[in-house]
């Protein structure tokens, strides 16, 4: 039996003030459950969320919902002040102090409503998560992940019926991502997750992708997701192939029929001159042949019309999603070579040899990318270095950037290499101010991919904050190709999982690295 939906869409569509279509004609339903809700960068997930809250009407179409929503959106720990701010909790606060103060105003009962005790239970949530529990405490001296946990625990204070989350587990570190998931499994009520976080969104009980102006939802998690998806494109593909060899027969036995067409009117010619034939009767034999062959040529062009549409059905079926296929220069780092030193403060420093894989993990603030920064200026081998915040120059062409990275390498063949890191067509050519988020981290990695001579090693810091899963992909790609040494900082253990890494260090905050068992 199907779950009760707590969301329901009617051909919904949004245009934003500028004429541009965020959505369109989007229908579907989120159950009762939990809920991972997917899609590329640009798709409008964070629009969709916005528009379910009500902080955005649709331009046509209808939302509705079972109950009362709540939204935690993208950036909301840097609106608030105090803890009681990311709590939400605020003004029940003041109405209560003011209740203390003397102050009977209804308007305070009614913004308390039965959240009298909103304070204790407020403190033994936080409590519980091991967070601060000072209420006035400044979110300036909170972590990003003690900041995100409180905000989602302000979500499940205020028992909404239907809670959406978009991106919660950005920016924090693998301890916080761990206390957050234990959340969302506890999480009662209806739960809508927009995240490229692989492990939270294996923990949810369905999965949802906006794309192509559809929304497809599956009753299960987004691993088993993919699953289904691959064998449904499996089928596709082989369906298209099906199809393709149809319409090849059917044109090849059009050209066969012309063939014979064209021999039986130089036959009736041949016949005619030969006087074979009474006149009238040749006349007959014509009429009879054109009309036989029209009847011939209808069918085999319908055949032939037929399969076509055929193909053009079954590639509507398969998806377009890029992908990099990319043979990248090999560096040639022998295998004993010492690449780089990261210093631990006990004396056990750890070396990176040759072409090793080696992920560096720790708690936010914990000096990960200060460590980075000090090891770059110490190494006597040739990097590429992409740091969190990425920055390349606005006014240069795409082009322009690749040819410094790679000035020996002929326009012609860069051109060639970029496609296949897909930067192709007129991106190629546009500055970089016009460039969208994801295609500007693809131009970074491009240029250091591509780079001539190539990096002996690679240094990625965050490099899958803010990016969809097809971007998590597309960069996975792109590092299985690469054959020097890689040494990447990130708290995304699904992306890590990936990398085929040789080892993962942890550091802890007395600068300690010690080699990570788990």
């Amino acid at each position: 039996m199907p779950s009760p939906t707590s969301v329901v869409l009617d051909d919904l569509c949004f245009t934003w003030p500028d004429g541009s279509h965020a959505l369109r004609h989007i229908s579907g339903a989120f159950s009762r459950g939990s809920t991972g809700l997917v899609g590329a960068t640009g798709s409008g997930k964070s629009t969709l969320l916005r528009l379910i809250a009500g902080q955005l009407a649709p331009t046509s179409g209808s939302i509705t919902t079972s109950g009362e929503v709540d939204h935690l959106p993208q950036g909301v720990t840097r609106a608030a002040r105090t803890l009681a701010d990311l709590l939400g909790v605020e003004p029940i606060r003041r109405a209560l102090r003011a209740l203390e103060h003397g102050d009977a105003d209804a308007r305070h009962f009614e913004v308390i409503g039965t959240d009298w005790d909103i304070e204790a239970r407020s403190q033994a949530a936080l409590d519980g998560l091991g967070l601060p529990t000072d209420l006035d405490r400044p979110v300036s001296t909170l972590s990003g992940g003690e900041a995100m946990l409180a905000a989602v625990t302000g979500v499940r204070l205020r028992g909404a019926d239907i809670a959406l989350l978009d991106e919660p587990t950005n920016n924090l570190d693998l301890a916080s991502r761990e206390r957050l998931y234990e959340v969302v499994r506890g999480w009662r009520g209806a739960l809508v997750v927009v995240s490229h976080d692989l492990a939270l969104l294996d923990l949810l009980d369905s999965t949802a992708e906006l794309r192509d102006g559809g929304l497809t939802t599956f009753g299960g998690p987004y691993s088993a997701y993919r699953a289904w998806v691959e064998a449904q494109q499996q089928a596709a593909r082989q369906a298209l192939r099906t199809a393709e060899q149809v319409l090849t027969r059917e044109r090849q036995e059009r050209i066969k029929a012309e063939e014979r067409f064209a021999h039986s009117e130089r036959q009736g010619r041949k016949d005619r001159v030969n006087r074979k034939f009474v006149a009238m009767a040749a006349n007959d034999r014509r009429n009879a042949a054109e009309r036989s062959q029209g009847a011939r040529r209808s069918a085999a062009d319908a055949k032939v019309a037929a399969a076509r549409e055929a193909v053009a059905s079954a590639e509507l079926v398969v998806r377009d999603d890029d992908r990099i296929r990319v043979d990248l220069p090999d560096p040639q780092v022998p295998r004993g070579r010492h690449m780089a030193q990261l210093p631990s403060t006990d004396g056990r420093d750890h070396v990176i040899r040759g072409p090793e894989r080696v992920a560096l993990v720790g708690p936010n603030g914990v000096g990960k990318t200060t460590l980075l920064e000090a090891l770059l200026p110490t190494l006597r081998v040739r990097v590429g270095y992409l740091p969190q915040r990425i920055v390349l120059d606005d006014e240069a062409t795409v082009l322009d950037l690749l040819r410094g990275a790679a000035p020996h390498v002929p326009p012609a063949e860069l051109r060639n290499r970029l496609a296949r890191l897909l930067v192709r067509g007129d991106m190629v050519a546009r500055r970089v101010r016009a460039l969208s988020g994801g295609e500007r981290f693809r131009v970074a990695l491009a240029q250091l991919l591509l780079a001539d001579p190539p990096p002996e090693l690679i240094v990625l810091d965050e490099p899958t904050n803010d990016l969809d899963l097809a971007s998590v992909e597309q960069l996975v790609a792109a590092l299985a190709a690469y054959r020097g040494a890689l040494l990447v900082v990130s708290h995304d253990r699904g992306f890590l999982r990936q990398l085929q890494l040789d080892a993962v260090l942890r550091l802890d905050p007395a600068g300690v690295l010690r080699v990570d068992a788990g």
